[in-house]
C-alpha cells in the first residue's frame, strides 16, 4: 500500500514541475512515507529524518515532507522533535500534499494535515512520476479496516473501511494496462469484505471484471482475512484465467487462545477447513501467512501449536515478525509480556520450520516446465554486465515463486521481453528461489482446461 501511494504522491508531485531524483542532495523536496505496523519501522523514519537534518543545514531551502502512518499518528509532535520537517501529512491528506508543498515553499510552515479524505476515488491515473514502476502495479480497492485486532494500528493510522466503486477500479487497471502493466495486485486491508458497506458488487464479483479487461495477464490481491473468505471468492480461482495460483492468508497464531486474544473472529478449526476447502478447489494452490510470535500472554504450548499448524498447512512462505507494542492498540494495555529473548528464539523456530519447508516444495519443482512473467534482467546478469549470450532474466510463477533463468543455447526464437509469459524448465531450486532455462516464448493465452484448479 505504502508502493501505491508512494506512485501517487511521485504523480501529483509531477504535476506540479516536480521529477525524481536518487540522490537526496539533489532534491529540493523530500518526501518520507512512513510506516507504523512495527516499532522498528518507526525507528528508522527517524533515524532517516536525523540524517537529512544534516543535509539541511547545508542546504537550508530544502523541503521535508513526511507522510504515512506515523505522520498520521504522531502529527504535530514530528516536526517538535525533528524540527528539519516541513510538512507532515496523513493517509487521507496525499491529494492534498501539492497545496501543503505550494504553502511551504511560499514560506508558510511547519504544515501539518491529518484530516479525512474527501473521498477514495480523489487520487487516480496511472502516472508514477519517474518511479520505475514496471510491469506489476498495484490498485487500492479499499481503504482502512473495521476489524480492530488486538495488535494492530491499521483502524486509528488509515481509518474505517471504505471501497471504491468496481468502475473506478477497472478504470484505473485499463489505464495502468495501457502505460505497460502486464499484472496488478488490488490492495485491502481485508479484500474479502470489499463493497460490504457500500452495497457493491463483491470482490469475487470484482476480480471477474477486472480479469476481462484486454492485455492484462495476471492478477493478484492482498489481503485477505480468513473469517470472510468466502466459497464464491474461492471459487473464482477456477474460474479466472488471469487470477495467479497463489492466495495470502494470514493465521497470525495456531493457538485458539491467542487467537481469541488478538480479536481475529475466527479457531484454529475454522482457519483449516478454509484452507482444504481452497485446496479442494485448486489443488497445488500455493499459500502464504503472516506469523507474529511473542503475543502477550502466548505461553509455550501456544507456540507449540503455531508450529504444528505450520507444518499441517505447508506453506509455501510466511512473514514472521516479533510482537511490538503499538499506540492505540489495545494488547498494550495486555499483561503477561513475552520477554525479548524468548520472542527471538520463537522467531527463530518459525523461519527455521518455514524454510525447511519451502526448501521442499521448490525441489519439487525441479523438472517441470513452469510459466514465468518476464519481469527484466536479473539482478546479477544486470550488475555483471554480462552479453547477450549469457543473459539471465527473472520473473514470477502464478504461485509467485521467483526464477531466474536463462535461454536455451541456440534457440532459434527472440530474447524475452519484460512482460512476456516464457515457458521455463526448472533445473534447480534454493532457498527462495528457482533457476531454470526458457526453451520457447510463448504468447499470453488462457490457462489451459486441463489445469490443476478448477470451479468449486
Amino acid at each position: 500500500m505504502n508502493v501505491y501511494d508512494s506512485e501517487k504522491i511521485a504523480g501529483l508531485l509531477a504535476s506540479r514541475g516536480y521529477r525524481i531524483t536518487r540522490r537526496p542532495s539533489e532534491a529540493d523536496l523530500v518526501v518520507v512515507n512512513t510506516c507504523a505496523i512495527r516499532e522498528k519501522a518507526e525507528q528508522k523514519v527517524f533515524s532517516y529524518l536525523g540524517r537529512l537534518a544534516g543535509l539541511k543545514r547545508r542546504r537550508a531551502d530544502m523541503l521535508v515532507a513526511v507522510g504515512g502512518c506515523v505522520a498520521q499518528q504522531q502529527g504535530d509532535r514530528i516536526p517538535a522533535r525533528q524540527p528539519c520537517v516541513d510538512i507532515v501529512f496523513g493517509t487521507q491528506a496525499i491529494g492534498r500534499l501539492p497545496a501543503l508543498v505550494e504553502r511551504a515553499e511560499a514560506g508558510f510552515g511547519p504544515l501539518t494535515d491529518t484530516g479525512p479524505a474527501e473521498g477514495i476515488e480523489m487520487i487516480t491515473g496511472a502516472a508514477a512520476g519517474g518511479l520505475d514502476a514496471g510491469i506489476s502495479r498495484f490498485v487500492t480497492v479499499m481503504r482502512g479496516c473495521d476489524n480492530y485486532c488486538t495488535y494492530c494500528v491499521v483502524p486509528f493510522v488509515r481509518g474505517r473501511e471504505v471501497s471504491r466503486s468496481p468502475e473506478a477500479v477497472v478504470a484505473e487497471v485499463r489505464e495502468l494496462v495501457a502505460d505497460g502493466a502486464r499484472e496488478v495486485t488490488l490492495l485491502g486491508q481485508n479484500v474479502n469484505s470489499y463493497g460490504r458497506k457500500e452495497g457493491l458488487c463483491s470482490f469475487a464479483r470484482l476480480l471477474a471484471r477486472v480479469n476481462a479487461v484486454d492485455g492484462l495477464a495476471r492478477i493478484r490481491f492482498t489481503t485477505s482475512h480468513p473469517k470472510d473468505l468466502s466459497d464464491e471468492l474461492i471459487a473464482a480461482f477456477g474460474s479466472l484465467d488471469k487470477l495467479c495460483r497463489h492466495l495470502h492468508l494470514p493465521v497470525q497464531s495456531g493457538s485458539d487462545a491467542v487467537l481469541k486474544r488478538m480479536n481475529r473472529g475466527y479457531t484454529r478449526q475454522h482457519y483449516l477447513a478454509r484452507v482444504e476447502r481452497i485446496r479442494a478447489a485448486c489443488p497445488g494452490i500455493a499459500l502464504s501467512t503472516d506469523i507474529i510470535v511473542g503475543f502477550p500472554g502466548e505461553t509455550e504450548e501456544d507456540f507449540r501449536q503455531t508450529l504444528e499448524l505450520i507444518r499441517e498447512v505447508e506453506y509455501d512462505s510466511l512473514f514472521a515478525f516479533k510482537y511490538s507494542d503499538r499506540p492505540d492498540a489495545p494488547a498494550r494495555r495486555f499483561s503477561r509480556k513475552v520477554a525479548e529473548e524468548e520472542k527471538k528464539r520463537r522467531l527463530k523456530a518459525v523461519l527455521d520450520t518455514q524454510e525447511h519447508i519451502t526448501r521442499r516444495k521448490n525441489r519439487q519443482c525441479v523438472g517441470r516446465i513452469e510459466t514465468v512473467l518476464v519481469e527484466g534482467v536479473s539482478r546479477r546478469n544486470a550488475a555483471a554486465g554480462a552479453g547477450a549470450a549469457r543473459m539471465q532474466w527473472t520473473g514470477r510463477t502464478s504461485e509467485n515463486r521467483i526464477v531466474n533463468f536463462s535461454r536455451e543455447e541456440g534457440a532459434a526464437v527472440a530474447p524475452p521481453q519484460t512482460g512476456q509469459l516464457v515457458d521455463v524448465l526448472i533445473e534447480k531450486a534454493f532457498a527462495h528461489s528457482l533457476w531454470g532455462r526458457a526453451p520457447a516464448v510463448r504468447p499470453v493465452k488462457p490457462r489451459p482446461k486441463g489445469d490443476a484448479c478448477y470451479a468449486a
